[in-house]
């Protein structure tokens, strides 16, 4: 029999104390329902009342199957439950399920509240206990758990009897400073249920200071605890949280999680979390993490040539799990480290075959161009299309006569300094030149810089060939120094996608930045058009 393991996410309350990360309302509402898709049980929308754009969020809620739940903390002292209007606020938000933290260290009770302990346990007493006197459903977070359980383990134990005894459908055991070791986290976990407190109502909140909030969690999975907290893509303050990216598929595909406890979310639903993760990312304006667990692009690469002819044979050589079953993929890039193997396998993924020796004369010339600061390991596209060349079967769709671009610093009709980046294109498509010009300028009237604006003029005008390359858009841009001083030479790694859900990538180098970034430009809409 399986049992039950109740996921909780904190992405949009803890996990928008990231430094740098600000969600508005709208956003709040987009990944509260792309979570509940998944199959989480909680989805924490904030705290009602500390903010405006957490008020905005409660005002007006999404529809979860999930339960939304409000966060807050307990009374202050000196103050009854009915008359806390930090309470209050966070009764009116109207959720099923409201979460309190509060404090179980000794040494924050006197020197954080400056109350007496009676006191904070009067106040985790009477707020629980007013909620659950309200219908709602109650979580008690027990602040810096680990911490004061190591200060004075009979009085942070106390803390959880007292929300238990109000009524707590939960008490969560809180790694705040995210310090404590998994094998510890294990033994106190333990030693709380000895003392009483149910595993069954029993929960954890890591934090990643030593990057082992997710093995932490599991420890305590494994010690008795059937509640997880945590974030997607690991966001959260300092360091991050337990991510959900990472425990969920742990939870779903390895022995022991697999057999002996069910979640909410299933196998069938495992390759959303990696839409959802990459979808977080660009809420964010952030690059996804290449070395993500399961989710990460390179979570399934095969650099090393003997790493590549061992997945040929049999992918479990170098994979844990089949990437498929996290909706990943897997990929066998091209470098100086490559040897036939690889190549033969990204040949084939690309639909393309050949002899000995022009596979020997393609990796002969990926690994010059490598000498000179190129990367194909990052830019399957550009290296398809060196094989393409080398196979005789790169199509000569157009070409490029020239190009130019203009940075200009200038007033706007407000008189107001502005920068404007503008670039000309002429390429020659089916005997006929086309001229092509774009600014950068965006909606709002800000520059985007030359490299949208080349951008936007190299896919302006390809006359019959337009269409197939309508739905480009340009997601992220790169750029690296190879070398200092005079002798620098940049390379540009540029990422698209397409309507299809396609995302490539293609590299340009050279000394001058605006060239190397229209080589990598050009190799994309190359690409693009070989796809037909």
């Amino acid at each position: 029999m399986t049992e039950r393991l109740y996921l909780y996410d904190t992405t949009l309350r803890d996990g928008q104390q990231t430094q740098g990360v600000q969600f508005s309302a709208s956003e709040k509402q987009e990944i509260a329902l792309m979570l509940d898709a998944l199959g989480l049980d909680y989805v924490e929308g904030g705290w009602p009342g500390a903010n405006p754009t957490d008020s905005e969020f409660f005002d007006a809620p999404p529809t979860l199957k999930a339960k939304l739940t409000a966060f807050g903390m307990t009374k202050r002292a000196g103050r009854s439950a009915d008359n806390d209007d930090v309470l209050a606020a966070v009764l009116n938000a109207g959720t099923g399920s409201i979460c309190l933290v509060g404090k179980t260290h000794p040494f924050h009770v006197r020197t954080a509240l400056g109350i007496t302990l009676e006191e904070n346990l009067e106040a985790i007493r009477d707020s629980i206990a007013h909620l659950v006197s309200n219908g709602r459903e109650a979580l008690f977070d027990a602040e810096h758990f680990f911490d004061g359980y190591a200060d004075d383990p009979a009085y942070a134990t106390d803390c959880l009897r007292a929300a238990l005894d109000a009524g707590a459908r939960w008490v969560v055991l809180c790694d705040t400073n995210g310090g404590t070791m998994p094998d510890r986290i294990a033994e106190v976990v333990r030693e709380v249920i000895a003392a009483g407190i149910p595993g069954d109502r029993l929960g954890i909140h890591t934090h990643n200071d030593t990057e082992q909030a997710v093995a932490g969690s599991l420890a305590a999975v494994q010690a008795g605890a059937r509640q997880i907290q945590g974030t997607l893509n690991g966001l959260g303050e300092r360091c991050g949280n337990a991510n959900l990216t990472s425990l969920i598929p742990t939870l779903l595909l390895k022995a022991p999680y697999a057999e002996a406890f069910a979640i909410g979310v299933t196998r069938e639903n495992l390759p959303r979390l990696m839409t959802a993760s990459r979808r977080l990312d660009d809420i964010l304006n952030r690059v996804p993490r290449r070395e993500a667990a399961y989710v990460g692009a390179s979570a399934f690469a095969h650099k090393a040539g003997l790493h590549a002819s061992a997945i040929l044979k049999d992918p479990t050589t170098y994979e844990h799990v089949p990437p498929e079953t996290v909706g990943n993929q897997r990929i066998v890039p091209m470098s100086n480290q490559a040897g036939l193997s690889n190549l033969r396998s990204r040949l084939a993924e690309a639909g393309l075959t050949g002899d000995d020796t022009q596979m020997r004369r393609i990796l002969e010339r990926v690994k010059a161009r490598e000498d000179e600061g190129y990367s194909y390991d990052v830019a399957p596209a550009s290296f398809e299309i060196i094989a393409r060349e080398e196979l005789g079967l790169m199509p000569d769709f157009f070409e490029v006569k020239r190009y130019r671009v203009i940075v200009e610093r200038r007033k706007n009709k407000h008189n107001k300094m502005v920068t404007v980046s503008e670039a000309v294109v002429v390429v020659k498509v089916d005997g006929e030149k086309r001229l092509s010009v774009s600014e950068s300028m965006d909606a709002t009237g800000s520059d985007r810089g030359p490299v949208n604006a080349l951008s936007k003029a190299l896919a302006k005008d390809l006359g019959p060939l337009q269409d197939r390359i309508v739905d480009m858009r340009l997601k992220d841009f790169r750029v690296r120094i190879m070398q200092g001083g005079t002798e620098a030479v940049t390379r540009v790694i540029i990422d698209h996608e397409d309507s299809a859900g396609r995302r490539w990538s293609t590299v340009g180098v050279s000394p001058n930045i605006v060239d190397a970034s229209f080589e990598a430009l050009l190799d994309a809409v190359r690409w693009k058009l070989c796809q037909g």
